[in-house]
């Protein structure tokens, strides 16, 4: 502990030994530091120079008790535990998101909700005021957590067109439509006519938009589509390998295969490799996210890239400004094909 010149413990900096250093009021001090409005540029200057020179640390408990925030927001993630540690997207946009708020001063608390119980104790501690805001990622059509969010006034932001409510909930999500008739249209340029999928859970937004790019195309196309060729999956390593082991059962001649995750298709690449079958020689095999997964498959994988660090930031973004007492918005922000060895 720092000591001062009489052997006592020295008081940390004060709001008023800012304003000294300064030369202002405490009152400009105060107002730099709740973002500045009606301070001029020289005594926002000065007053920024004293903090640095003080040493100066806001006190977030007693700030919190003036302006009724928190000064924090929520990452809640709405699915089981080892799903975070496995599914590299989480990790991805965690980081983000951390930093995109960093650059405000917010810290971001991770919250996973992926049972009942645990669910309910979320909510408690959001609803008693704890954070300013909720960015949520990976919520379930059905899913609870949504409702009473919006319900309780929260602000919030979700991760992913939330079904049926994209009209009452913030919201940004990449162009998952979009990026799956990319996916398709390069594995039929590739002369694969056979063209299999591997699906997300159809109560996420993912899920179903990634689907309906796969319809699409194969209809633009005149190629009528084969319900034997669609599977299932859960955007897990396990999830995918299941549904790859389903497709070879039921359309042995496939020749392509749209997964829906990078995760899942290096499941899909497992049960291939099981098979017999040679990638991208016999079957041609896309995925979806250019996640770390994407990287580590063999042979790399073709894939859809979403935006994560955009993504993240127009999270943040929105909710601040929701925070602030703006109306929910809708980003939705486009993918791009990246073709590696798999396709």
């Amino acid at each position: 502990m720092t000591m001062n010149a009489t052997g006592g413990r020295r008081r940390p900096p004060t709001i008023h030994d800012v304003a000294r250093e300064a030369g202002v009021s405490r009152g400009t001090v105060s107002r730099v530091l709740n973002g500045g409005h009606y301070v001029s540029p020289s005594a926002q200057e000065a007053v920024n120079a004293a903090i640095r020179k003080t040493g100066y640390v806001v006190n977030r408990h007693a700030r919190s008790l003036i302006t009724g925030r928190s000064d924090s927001v929520g990452f809640l993630l709405t699915e089981p535990q080892e799903r975070f540690f496995e599914d590299p997207n989480f990790n991805v946009l965690l980081r983000g998101c951390t930093q995109a708020l960093a650059a405000h001063d917010i810290p971001l608390l991770l919250m996973l909700a992926g049972t009942p119980d645990e669910r309910r104790r979320i909510m408690r501690y959001i609803t008693a005021g704890h954070v300013d805001g909720v960015l949520l990622v990976s919520s379930h059509s059905g899913d609870p957590v949504t409702d009473e969010l919006r319900d309780a006034g929260v602000p919030l932001v979700a991760c992913g067109k939330p079904i049926g409510q994209a009209s009452k909930v913030s919201y940004v999500a990449a162009d998952d439509r979009d990026g799956a008739r990319d996916m398709v249209r390069h594995l039929l340029s590739l002369g694969r006519r056979r063209v299999g999928t591997v699906t997300g859970p159809l109560d996420t937004p993912g899920g179903v938009e990634r689907l309906a790019g796969y319809r699409e195309i194969l209809t633009e196309e005149g190629i009528a589509v084969d319900e034997r060729l669609i599977a299932s999956g859960d955007y897990s390593r396990a999830g995918g390998e299941a549904a790859a082991a389903q497709l070879l059962g039921r359309a042995p001649d496939l020749d392509a295969v749209f997964v829906a995750s990078d995760l899942m298709a290096q499941g899909v690449l497992t049960a291939l490799n099981r098979a017999g079958r040679r990638v991208p020689q016999d079957v041609a095999v896309g995925g979806f996210d250019d996640s770390p997964a994407a990287l580590t498959a063999r042979p790399e994988l073709t894939t859809v890239r979403q935006p994560w660090d955009r993504i993240s930031a127009e999270m943040v973004r929105v909710l601040l400004a929701q925070i602030s007492g703006e109306d929910p918005a809708a980003v939705i922000l486009p993918t791009e094909l990246v073709i590696r060895g798999s396709a």
